[in-house]
C-alpha cells in the first residue's frame, strides 16, 4: 500500500524522468537528421561523450550486480536482503546504457541487422549476446527471489549471473582491448581492468541508490553494514586504480607508447585537458579522496560513505573522458618509424568538445535507468530489510 504522499511523490519522480527520456529521445532524432555535424565528433573522434555515459552505466550495470552475488552466492545476509535491488540497478542500468549506445551509432532502425547477422570475428557481434543474455539471466534471477516458490533456484540463478557477468565485462573491455589501430586501447590488461573497475562503480552506483531510495526515512543500514560496505568499496576503488597503473606501466615498458603516454599523463603535445581528467579527476577527487573518506578511523560516518560513492562515480566518468576520447584524439600512427606529412592533418591531435545534444542524449540514458529503477521499486518490494 503507499500513501497519498507517496503517489505524489512517485508521479513527480516519474514525469521528471520522463521527460529526461524524451528529451535524450529529441536530442538523437536532432543528430539523426541533422547529422554528427552538429556534434563535436569527427573523422579522428567518433566515440564522444554519449559513449561515455553507455559504457559507465554497462559497466556499472554488472558491477551492481556484485551486491546480488554477495548474497545469494556466498550466502552473506547483508547483502542478501539486498540482492532484489541490485538486480533492478543492473537491469535499468543496462537498458539505459544501451538505449545510449544504439542511439549514438546512427540509424538505430538497423538495429535488426545487427541482431541477426553476426561477423563473430568481431567482438561487437559477440556483445549483442552478452547483453541481451544478461538481460535475460538477470530476469530470471530476480524472479526467483521475488517468487516464493522459487526460492531455491536463487543461488544457481544467482551464479549464472555472476559468471555471466565476469564474460560480459570482458567484453565489454575487449572492444578496447582488439584495437591494434589505437595506440591507447590494444592491451590485454584492458577485460581485468574493466571487470576490477566495474565492482567499484556498481557498489557506489548501488549505494547512491539505496541513499535516495530512503531519503528522508530513518538510517539507511546498520553500522555494521555500512561500515563492512565503505570497506569494500575502498577495496574495490583502491584494486581499480593499481590496474590503471599496472596498464600505464605496461604501456610504458613498450617504446612505442612512449608518445601516448606522455600525451595522456604529462599533458604533452596537446593532451593538458586529458591529463588534468586523469590525475585531478580520476586519482585524485575519484580514487584517492574516496579512500580517505572510507578508511580514515574519524570519518566513515554514512555521509562520508555516500560522498565517497558519488566521488568515484565521478572519478569513473573523468577516467573514462580521458581514455575514449583521448586515445581517439591522439594521432593514429600509420607507418611506425616515419614521419607523416599531409594537407588531411596527419599527426595532428584531434580537436573534440563534447555538444548539447551529446550530453542530453547521455542523461537521457541516466533518465531511462531512473525510471526503470523508480518503476521497479513502485511495482516489486526491492526495499532492503535488514535482520535486527
Amino acid at each position: 500500500m503507499h500513501d497519498k504522499r507517496s503517489t505524489h511523490l512517485f508521479w513527480l519522480l516519474a514525469t521528471l524522468g520522463g521527460a529526461g527520456v524524451a528529451a535524450g529521445l529529441a536530442a538523437a532524432h536532432f543528430m539523426e537528421t541533422h547529422g554528427h555535424i552538429v556534434t563535436g565528433m569527427g573523422n579522428e573522434v567518433v566515440w564522444g561523450l554519449p559513449h561515455v555515459f553507455a559504457i559507465f552505466m554497462i559497466v556499472a550495470a554488472s558491477g551492481v550486480l556484485n551486491v546480488a552475488s554477495v548474497g545469494s552466492v556466498f550466502g552473506v545476509p547483508a547483502y542478501k536482503s539486498r540482492a532484489r535491488l541490485s538486480g533492478l540497478l543492473s537491469l535499468a542500468l543496462l537498458a539505459g546504457g544501451l538505449m545510449v549506445l544504439m542511439l549514438d551509432l546512427g540509424r538505430p532502425e538497423r538495429v535488426i541487422v545487427a541482431a541477426t547477422h553476426y561477423n563473430f570475428r568481431s567482438v561487437f557481434a559477440w556483445n549483442v549476446f552478452l547483453y541481451s543474455g544478461m538481460a535475460a539471466i538477470v530476469v530470471v534471477y530476480l524472479w526467483t527471489m521475488l517468487q516464493p516458490g522459487l526460492a531455491r533456484w536463487s543461488k544457481p540463478a544467482g551464479i549464472a549471473a555472476l559468471v555471466w557477468r565476469f564474460v560480459l565485462t570482458t567484453g565489454t573491455g575487449s572492444i578496447f582491448g582488439f584495437l591494434v589501430a589505437r595506440q591507447a586501447y590494444q592491451s590485454a590488461v584492458l577485460a581485468p581492468l574493466f571487470i576490477v573497475l566495474s565492482l567499484g562503480w556498481g557498489l557506489a552506483i548501488y549505494i547512491l541508490a539505496q541513499t535516495l531510495m530512503f531519503a528522508g526515512r530513518g538510517p539507511q543500514w546498520p553500522d555494521e553494514v555500512r561500515a563492512r560496505m565503505a570497506r569494500l568499496l575502498g577495496i574495490f576503488v583502491a584494486a581499480g586504480l593499481w590496474l590503471v597503473a599496472v596498464q600505464h606501466m605496461t604501456s610504458l615498458y613498450e617504446a612505442r607508447r612512449g608518445a601516448f603516454e606522455a600525451f595522456l599523463l604529462l599533458g604533452r603535445g596537446g593532451g593538458s585537458a586529458y591529463a588534468w581528467l586523469f590525475w585531478l579527476g580520476f586519482v585524485a577527487l575519484g580514487s584517492l579522496l574516496p579512500m580517505v573518506l572510507v578508511f580514515h578511523p574519524r570519518l566513515g560516518r554514512e555521509r562520508c560513505v555516500v560522498a565517497a560513492a558519488a566521488l568515484v562515480v565521478a572519478g569513473a566518468f573523468a577516467w573514462l573522458y580521458a581514455f575514449i576520447i583521448g586515445g581517439q584524439a591522439f594521432p593514429l600512427e600509420i607507418f611506425p618509424g616515419h614521419e607523416v606529412r599531409s594537407t588531411f592533418g596527419d599527426g595532428v591531435v584531434a580537436a573534440y568538445a563534447p555538444s548539447l545534444p551529446e550530453l542530453v542524449l547521455g542523461l537521457g540514458g541516466v533518465a531511462a535507468a531512473f525510471v526503470i529503477t523508480l518503476a521497479g521499486t513502485r511495482l516489486f518490494d526491492m526495499r532492503p530489510r535488514d535482520a535486527a
